[in-house]
């Protein structure tokens, strides 16, 4: 399996065994739902979420078969991953991890490799030739995952 981290369990809420997730994971629309399994910490304890809902800045999941907070407490503190095949990405999605090592295109000519990706409230950036560059879905023209290559256009004005 290929783990990828979504976020962490920061503390329990309630006595019935719900856990407060904190994630800033761009799918979570996709990750958290009834049915979908999570892996816990280093050991990848797996859980599979029976209700989910947003509270405040929290994602709160409630796992099957796990009704009161002496048996949720252990995941107190851990990391949360799912596998990625579970995913399901399309062919130009990409995860934060894939960024680094990318091949940039503009305008037919290789401009540079991804070093680092960045979210900063909201505002994506990747760092080509040790410059910034917004991460927007309006300059990106096509993603090859496979050959590891993002093509873009017009992103020359900011190198």
């Amino acid at each position: 399996m290929n783990y990828v981290c979504v976020g962490k369990i920061v503390n329990t809420h309630a006595l019935k065994g719900e856990v407060r997730i904190i994630s800033n994971f761009e799918y979570k629309d996709r990750i958290f739902k009834k049915g979908f399994k999570l892996y816990m910490g280093q050991f990848k304890d797996e859980e599979e979420i029976e209700t989910y809902r947003v509270h405040k800045q929290f994602d709160m999941v409630k796992f099957v078969g796990i009704d009161y907070i002496n048996d949720v407490i252990k995941y107190k503190g851990l990391s949360v991953y799912i596998n990625k095949e579970d995913l399901d990405l399309k062919d130009d999605e990409i995860l934060e991890n894939e960024f680094s090592g990318m091949k940039v295109y503009s305008n037919n000519k290789e401009v540079g490799i991804i070093n680092e990706y960045r979210n900063d409230n909201g505002n994506k950036m990747i760092k080509v030739n040790d410059k910034f560059i917004p991460y927007n879905k309006d300059f990106i023209t096509k993603i090859e995952k496979q050959n590891n290559i993002i093509y873009m256009h017009d992103i020359e004005v900011f190198l």
